[in-house]
């Protein structure tokens, strides 16, 4: 089992590639999480409306109200899961649980530590525009895959095309043939995936730690940051050596 785990204080997103995986289940995924889909929308119109509700708090206290925020923090656990067994990575077979908790043995994990204190009043929407260029980047990349979708659906030939090229550039076709993850393609879509995670937990307030503006570079800063706690620990603690 290969892992890969990135702290990003205060979000951490750690995943494992869960092999060995199946050549073909991929392909019918999509069917397995119709029931994920129909509570990922109830929730996610949760997801709002406790947004709209912690936001006259924070705006005047400047802390997030700790349930709200439990319960806000757990719908994008819930969105990461499904994310990481269906088609935002295809690196587990291991079906998604339908549970707002942490489930620290499944292989896609989310942490977000509560903010002490955020800005107050008209700071904490002027610091909101920090993201601007993060904002910016999502809402082009969702316009070109909308285009794709558009230029798609202009014709059943189309269509095939786009899917075919899908398809063959991710992961399900290295699946398919060899029944083995690429690495290079769990790094890159792990990183997409944890750049997206913390850019919405900034916009939504979970958090005041603003993400780099290109994805590789939140892994890259994160190992370093990891690196440097764990040679701190390292030091303090030297290991002891028991002999029988």
């Amino acid at each position: 089992m290969s892992t890969l785990a990135a702290d990003y204080q205060p979000v951490r997103v750690e995943a494992e590639l869960d092999e060995p995986l199946s050549r073909w289940l991929w392909a019918v995924k999509w069917l397995l999480l119709v029931p994920h889909h129909i509570m990922l929308t109830v929730l996610g119109i949760g997801f709002l409306l406790a947004t709209v509700l912690a936001f006259p708090v924070i705006f005047f206290t400047g802390r997030y109200p700790r349930r709200l925020f439990g319960f806000t923090t757990g719908v994008l656990r819930w969105v990461w899961r499904v994310a990481y067994y269906s088609y935002g990575a295809l690196a587990t077979d291991r079906y998604p649980p339908f549970t707002l908790r942490d489930v620290p043995d499944y292989p896609a994990r989310l942490y977000i530590d509560r903010p002490e204190h955020l800005p107050r009043g008209p700071r904490l929407l002027l610091s909101r525009l920090r993201a601007l260029p993060e904002l910016l980047l999502l809402v082009l990349v969702g316009l070109v895959f909308r285009l794709v979708w558009w230029i798609g659906g202009l014709s059943a030939i189309l269509a095939l095309v786009a899917l075919t090229i899908l398809v063959l550039s991710s992961p399900a076709a290295a699946l398919l043939r060899t029944g083995r993850y690429p690495r290079s393609q769990f790094r890159g879509l792990l990183a997409l995936n944890r750049w997206v995670l913390q850019i919405l937990a900034y916009l939504f307030f979970l958090t005041d730690a603003l993400p780099p503006l290109r994805p590789e570079r939140a892994g890259r800063s994160a190992g370093r940051s990891a690196g440097r706690l764990w040679n701190r620990f390292h030091h303090r603690h030297p290991p002891v050596v028991t002999a029988r």
